[in-house]
This record gives structure tokens, sequence and C-alpha cells, in this order.
């Protein structure tokens, strides 16, 4: 379960989301200013160390996005580059934010959801009287594929299209909903190893 708290961030995570995309390459084409969130989900970091959270976002001309945040106490060795940002968490103080998809602990547990057949993380929030459930509305889940096929490499949509796009044969893939799509859509898939 993700524990969150009632607390402001600096960066917004809207800010952070649109940083994302303007220092990126994919996102060279896409305008940060008209990004508007439509749902989240998280995931459960074993340890308890790292915050991870994923974005649907819709831009300007209605394409939906899938931006994934990973929220560390202390910089990620290695990952200068896919740092977003050093927020300013009113509870937990500094934050390092990086894009989730160059950050292992985000990937692996992205990785066992599809091959498991798991699903998004529960969130309650934490107050003096305790944890407080919260009600989700974004939900996802892994269907895990062929359990003879060999595959290790998650792939995170980061163009999510409704009703278009389909998983390689065999292959454990992430599907979800959020407020407006009913239907579920296809949000991840795992490749095959190379070697």
């Amino acid at each position: 379960m993700a524990v969150l708290h009632h607390a402001t961030l600096s960066p917004t995570k809207l800010e952070l989301l649109r940083a994302l995309v303007g220092s990126r390459p994919w996102g060279q084409e896409i305008d940060p200013a008209g990004l508007a969130v439509l749902g989240a989900y998280r995931f459960d970091d074993p340890d308890g160390e790292v915050g991870l959270e994923t974005f649907l976002v819709a831009g300007a001309d209605g394409a939906v996005l899938q931006l994934a945040l990973t929220y560390r106490g202390a910089p990620l060795a290695g990952a200068a580059d896919a740092l977003v940002a050093v927020a300013d968490h009113s509870v937990l103080g500094s934050r390092w934010v990086y894009d989730g998809t160059a950050d292992e602990v985000y990937t692996r547990a992205l990785l066992a959801t599809m091959t498991d057949g798991g699903q998004q993380a529960g969130i309650a929030f934490s107050t003096d009287a305790g944890l407080v459930p919260h009600e989700l509305a974004t939900f996802v889940r892994g269907r895990p594929g062929s359990a003879e096929t060999s595959r290790e490499h998650p792939v995170l949509l980061r163009h999510v299209r409704p009703g278009h796009d389909t998983a390689p044969a065999g292959a454990p893939s992430l599907w979800g909903t959020w407020p407006g799509q009913d239907a579920e859509a296809l949000l991840a898939w795992v490749a095959a190893d190379p070697s």
C-alpha cells in the first residue's frame, strides 16, 4: 500500500510532468503547457523507500500520454540525465524526482505487475488517527501472457491509444482504465530478451 501525506509539493506534480515532457526528445512535439492529468496509479516499492507513480495525461490535441515519476529521498547514482527536478515536500523534505522509466525500482515493479498478473497499489493517507484508505479512480492489472516465453524488458507506452494498441502475442502486458476511459487500454508490455 502506498502511504501518502496531506502535504504540498513544490514544484507541483503537474509542473513536474510538464518539465519531464519538455526535457525529453520524445516530448519535443508536445506542448507541456497544454497537459491535463486524467488519472494516476502507483506501484509499491518492496523496500518502502521509493515512491512510484504513473500518470495518464491528455495533451492539448486530446492525445493520451503516460508519464512515470519516482520520488526518492536522495539522489540516484548514475541517473543525472533522468532527474526531472528536486522538489520540496512539506512533510518529507527534499525529494529527487526522476523519469520512472530510467529508475530500476520502477521498472522492476512494472515488470513484476505484468508477469505476476498484479494490480496497482492501494493508497492510504497518513493522519493523526492512523491510515485512512483513499478511493481509487484509476485501475491497472497485469496479464501474464505465455508462461513459456522468456521476457524481461518492460516497455511503458508513452502514447496510449485506447482501442488501437495490442501487445505482441504471448507478451505479459499491463492494461488500465481511468476516469473517462471505461474500456481497458494497453499501457505496457514485456519485450522479448534480445539475447
